[in-house]
């Protein structure tokens, strides 16, 4: 009975029956006006013109409208109404409204640092204008008085994190995309217990959808139980909307605004590799220590009262400490889709478009619009260096499918693809000329560039880029390198599915 309570109380069963249910209501509503179906066909027909003629014409990326506007011509009946509910990227009215709040908010408690802009503009004009456009469109300075350390792998992270909690004092902010219960998360959750009931302000968010087949339905309020505060970003309902494309994606930690943590690795046991589902899992994050970090509390703040809709003094959570150690140059930086500026890609657009002597990426997927594939070959073809690890076993078999029908157009550009053959890549990072780096949580898919709430931290000039590249290097003795006649000896229907998987790539 036990067992038959906890299916039938399983979300994803409810959503699938909700879905299913709302699918046969609408037929049932067709059925019963058949005598109407003319009427149906033609109004249907032409909200998917409407549609077609909308995305057209709207701002937006080429390989989305293209991935939208194929399913609605050959479906014109639904399509256009598919389109309606699920297609959609603006934020409404009220969300607009809301994330005007936060970004007058986030530019009070951060302010400008543009007297260290003219510091790096004496040496690399290159790297200043780079850091005036992260400040300028995502609010986010860049900092001196900051020490940054490359973690190499989940298993660092962890051990770090566990140390790091021990030693709070005052609050301990957690915002991640995927939290579930085992060695890692219990861990952890042993700590924060300890600290909450010592006083200490203990405050977690994670999103509903990444953790859906992870944490306990209600589990925030397990938690509210135990002394820690708990938010949850976009609470998922059985209802067909556009409204589950946005996720938090973010996995940040922040204790007493002088310690941070970024990076791809969320708090599950796969991530140090406790429990292997796909192989090795290699992922990586960046600790940072100083002034940097009030960025970060801010990130944190900002979407904390977001959810409770609330309005805090973000000044309270200010440390008041002095960094005198200075490491090269360290700006945290957010990327939403809630706004009109991708962030994210053009970070990464700069770093290929601005390269001299090599481009080392590591992302889990390598799903590329024309704008980021054109960027990479030309970077190639003008002397660049370009390297690219991927996993070898993937996550999401067509996800992985569509990496790889990229592979050939980027080797042909003399682009060296690696796969890391132990296992699963999950890191998100790119090293450049020895001077550049960004380490984030921003995958080379359209959902992470464009349609989730992401962050990263871009750098210059500091010890964590060498750190960085000496792990890519190393990494590369554990990849295989794919060569052009692996792409040119692939079976003709393989090739025939990543095609059409291809197009609906911006989708997934």
């Amino acid at each position: 009975m036990r067992n038959l309570f906890k299916l039938l109380s399983n979300r994803i069963l409810i959503f699938g029956l909700s879905i299913i249910l709302q699918a046969l209501t609408l037929i049932i509503i067709i059925y019963r006006f058949s005598n109407y179906m003319a009427y149906f066909y033609g109004l249907f027909t032409i909200i998917s013109i409407l549609a077609v003629l909308y995305i057209v014409n709207k701002n937006g990326n080429p390989s989305y409208k293209i991935a939208w506007i194929i399913p609605i011509m050959i479906f014109p009946v639904f399509g256009g109404l598919f389109y309606l509910l699920f297609g959609g990227i603006t934020p409404g009215t009220r969300n607009r409204k809301k994330m005007k709040v936060i970004e007058e908010k986030t530019t009070n408690a951060l302010g400008q640092n543009e007297d260290i802009i003219k510091i790096i503009e004496q040496e690399n004009m290159v790297a200043a204008n780079q850091s005036r456009y992260i400040e300028q469109n995502s609010m986010y300075p860049v900092y001196m008085n900051t020490t940054s350390e490359y973690l190499a792998i989940g298993e660092s992270k962890f051990k770090i994190l566990l140390e790091e909690l021990q030693k709070a004092e005052k609050y301990i902010f957690l915002e991640y995309f995927i939290i579930e219960e085992g060695i890692m998360w219990n861990s952890i959750l042993d700590v924060l217990k300890e600290k909450a009931s010592q006083g200490i302000d203990v405050r977690i968010i994670y999103d509903d959808i990444g953790c859906l087949m992870k944490l306990p339905y209600r589990y925030d309020k397990k938690l509210e139980k135990m002394g820690i505060k708990c938010e949850i970003f976009n609470p998922f309902i059985p209802i067909l909307s556009n409204r589950h494309n946005h996720r938090d994606h973010r996995k940040i930690v922040v204790i007493d605004g002088h310690t941070a943590i970024t990076g791809g690795i969320n708090l599950a046991d796969e991530y140090i590799n406790a429990k292997r589902i796909y192989g090795h899992w290699k992922d990586s994050g960046i600790l940072i220590k100083g002034d940097a970090v009030w960025s970060l509390t801010v990130m944190f703040l900002t979407v904390w009262d977001y959810l409770k809709e609330i309005d805090e003094d973000f000044n309270e959570y200010k440390p008041d400490i002095k960094f005198n150690k200075a490491d090269g140059f360290v700006q945290p930086f957010s990327d939403s889709p809630l706004d009109n500026e991708s962030v994210g890609e053009s970070v990464y657009l700069n770093l290929i478009t601005q390269a001299q002597d090599y481009i080392y990426i590591n992302t889990p997927y390598l799903i590329l619009d024309s704008t980021m594939t054109r960027a990479l070959c030309l970077a190639s073809q003008r002397g660049v260096n370009v390297k690219i690890v991927t996993p070898h076993i993937p996550d999401k078999w067509y996800v992985h499918s569509v990496s790889r029908s990229n592979y050939q157009v980027l080797i042909e550009a003399g682009i060296e693809i690696y796969e890391y053959t132990p296992g699963f890549m999950h890191s998100k990072t790119f090293v450049v000329d020895d001077k550049y780096g960004v380490v984030g949580t921003i995958n080379l898919d359209y959902r992470s560039l464009f349609l989730h709430f992401e962050c990263g931290v871009w750098l210059y000039k500091t010890n964590s880029i060498k750190q960085l590249k000496d792990d890519y290097l190393k990494t590369l003795k554990q990849c295989q390198k794919v060569t052009l006649e692996d792409c040119k000896n692939v079976k003709l229907y393989i090739r025939l599915g990543r095609s059409i998987l291809r197009l609906f790539a911006p989708l997934m």
